[in-house]
């Protein structure tokens, strides 16, 4: 006997992802940011189109999922640490875009006499702009570290914040909250559950996770996280305060724990999943029929809340000195309505709220609006330094603080041009020493949350999370790094962090160290740059091929091994208290700057010439010399083509090397590497 079941809404959460990930592909080749993707999916199989998808309160259930988990990750991202360089811009711009956005809908709607509430509520709507677009734009494009990365995410922190408070006035808006004691009585749930979470931050949840951390158990810390999560937002839902503020507050918790970095690695897949059904689910409201007939109001409204939102931006930017040419251009990218303003509108619907009062036509409206805007985002962001340049050759040029254009140009004091070390049993301790001591820029990766608080403790930067996960190596710094250095004892995950290493950063070297000679032509194939057998003289091979990076010269990498063997490795061993012997005069900066990639097969370099890939006079990097079939190449012509196999030794900057790597960088994920890239 075969016993079957039921579920009804299968065959429609098939659809739902097959024709996700059949656009979501399209748009990755044809270079379209994914989100816009999920949103033209939702579009097709909603119940206004093929009608694949029916169950709309199954996606809407699977879309408050993606929205809790959305603000959990916002909320463990949030330093108050790194934004205090920009707070002026979180505080100052962020509150007048906010403000000034609202009060120009309320005026706009008073003209229409629509009552001052519901005004209220679709100015709220208008004046959020989309946090997940924005900055996985600017991470893709390694803008997030630019000027206009960083005020354009000074404003969306000040709206994620916003969007709190705003719903909380939802119950006020509709009018069934209309004494001020509630008001109070909601305000102050809010603030004392913030009491709660910010006291379990300090003192409960990161001895939690400490605990949990010991264990070693990946699946029992993501078990732990989720229920952090999913409890917090469960106990403000119970305190009948919006589940926005228990996700964001949730994250917020995690955040003051020193496994931050490593929770929000293992959350982002669910991240990812979620917010694909969520962006889906926006599209599947979109009613096309309603686009067909009313396509001049779709697009008039479109171009109103666009120039609205450039204007007030790019002036509340203004107002803090910022330069015309920033300030406009981090205008343009904000100007579109957030998915935020998608959990308002919700929120909203069972009050009784709708967009400017006009019921079902002005929710028709605003979603084919929102929707439009956020397919033009990728548009906005590339036009956008060519908007700030040309208002910059006009009188508005005269305003604002040329100071503040160079000081937001300058980069923050993160590590560039350094070595990420992965692994801190006895190799990587001796080698973290010896870093330590020459002076060369490093951080380490560890799992074992004992030597992170110890490494934490000497001053050393370090990361606790899996080295294998692409949010950590890019905390790591992974696209400005010179060296990756991997000293752990783990061949299943050894391989799979020199490609995905190498796949972040192609100009990065990549030195692995393994147990058995047998094993080296497999980390070989996997990218790795040197193998050193523990069958040798493991730290000694390991640092000097680190100091060769470094261009230190041979006859003194020779003396320091020398040392070494004289003194029975006892100054790697020990404290090293004999660090004059280690000065490395050599450590310049020819030595920092200085690359070497291989040319793959089917990268954007191969069969380019150099006249083509313009090194020089678009990224500042110059090619010394170029390895080919055994011979080497010195001050190679602009029209020497790159074959597969060639390796290039180039000088330039961190940043400008990030911004390259896409010329190098194989066209085709690696297939072990697509589920976290």
């Amino acid at each position: 006997m075969t016993f079957a079941v039921s579920l009804p809404f299968l065959n429609e959460i098939v659809a739902l992802f097959l024709v996700s990930v059949l656009i979501a592909y399209i748009c990755y080749r044809i270079k379209l940011v994914p989100i816009v993707g999920f949103l033209i999916a939702g579009v097709i199989i909603g119940p206004n189109a093929l009608g694949l998808v029916q169950d709309i309160e199954l996606v809407d259930m699977l879309a408050e999922i993606g929205i809790i988990l959305l603000l959990f990750t916002i909320g463990i991202e949030f330093s108050l640490e790194k934004l205090a360089r920009i707070k002026d811009a979180i505080m100052i711009g962020g509150g007048l875009q906010v403000g000034i956005s609202v009060a120009a809908v309320v005026g706009i709607l008073f003209l229409f006499e629509v009552d001052w509430k519901v005004a209220v509520y679709t100015g709220c709507l208008v004046a959020l702009s989309s946090t997940a677009i924005i900055l996985g734009l600017l991470s893709e494009q390694g803008k997030t570290d630019t000027p206009v990365g960083r005020l354009s995410l000074a404003v969306l922190i000040f709206q994620d914040l916003a969007i709190i408070a705003m719903v909380l006035l939802i119950p006020i808006l509709s009018g069934k909250s209309d004494s001020i004691s509630d008001v109070f009585l909601v305000l102050g749930k809010a603030v004392a559950l913030i009491a709660v979470v910010v006291f379990a931050a300090r003192k409960v949840v990161p001895w939690i996770l400490e605990k949990v951390a010991q264990t070693r158990r990946q699946e029992l810390f993501l078990l732990t996280v989720m229920a952090i999560c999913f409890g917090t937002a469960a106990l403000t839902n119970l305190a009948e305060v919006s589940l926005a503020l228990g996700a964001f507050l949730a994250g917020l918790v995690v955040s003051e724990s020193h496994y931050s970095e490593h929770a929000l690695s293992e959350i982002l897949p669910l991240k990812t999943i979620f917010n694909a059904v969520f962006f889906v689910s926006v599209g599947m409201l979109l009613d096309l029929q309603f686009v067909i007939e009313n396509p001049l109001l779709v697009l008039g409204v479109a171009a109103g809340v666009m120039v609205l939102k450039f204007l007030i931006s790019s002036f509340s930017l203004l107002v803090l000195g910022y330069p015309v040419r920033i300030a406009a251009a981090a205008g343009i990218v904000l100007a579109q309505i957030g998915e935020f303003s998608f959990v308002l509108e919700r929120a909203g619907r069972p009050a009784g709220l709708t967009p400017g009062g006009f019921g079902e036509m002005g929710s028709q409206t605003f979603i084919a609006v929102s929707v439009l805007l956020m397919i033009m985002t990728p548009f906005f962001l590339k036009i956008s330094p060519k908007i700030g340049e040309l208002l910059a050759h006009t009188p508005l040029r005269k305003i604002g603080d040329k100071r503040k254009e160079s000081t937001s140009e300058e980069q923050h004091p993160d590590l560039e041009d350094h070595v990420i070390l992965i692994g801190y049993g006895p190799g990587g301790r001796n080698l973290a020493k010896v870093f330590k001591d020459t002076g060369i820029p490093f951080i380490v990766i560890e799992m074992n949350p004992k030597s992170v608080n110890e490494m934490r403790a000497e001053g050393i930067k370090a990361v606790y999370g899996d080295a294998s996960r692409t949010h950590i190596l890019e905390h790591a710094g992974v696209y400005k790094a010179k060296l990756c250095v991997v000293v752990i004892n783990d061949p299943r995950v050894t391989p799979r962090i020199i490609k995905l290493a190498n796949y972040l950063n192609p100009t990065i070297q990549v030195i692995a160290r393994t147990r058995y000679l047998s094993e080296a032509e497999l980390l070989k194939e996997a990218g790795a740059d040197q193998v050193v057998p523990a069958e040798m003289e493991t730290t000694v091979r390991l640092f000097s091929n680190v100091l060769k990076s470094y261009m230190i010269p041979q006859e003194e990498i020779e003396q320091h091994i020398r040392e070494l063997r004289k003194e029975d490795y006892q100054i790697m061993r020990g404290s090293i208290q004999e660090a004059h012997l280690m000065v490395l005069k050599g450590l310049d900066e020819e030595g920092l700057h200085t690359r070497a990639v291989v040319v793959k097969e089917g990268s954007f370099a191969a069969g380019k010439s150099l006249s083509e890939l313009m090194l020089r006079n678009k990224y500042e990097i110059t090619i010394l010399t170029v390895h080919r079939s055994g011979k080497n190449i010195g001050n190679p012509a602009g029209e020497f083509t790159l074959k597969p196999g060639d390796r290039l030794v180039m000088v330039g900057l961190a940043d400008r090397f990030a911004d390259a790597a896409e010329i190098f960088r194989e066209t085709e994920i690696p297939e072990e590497l697509k589920e976290d890239i």
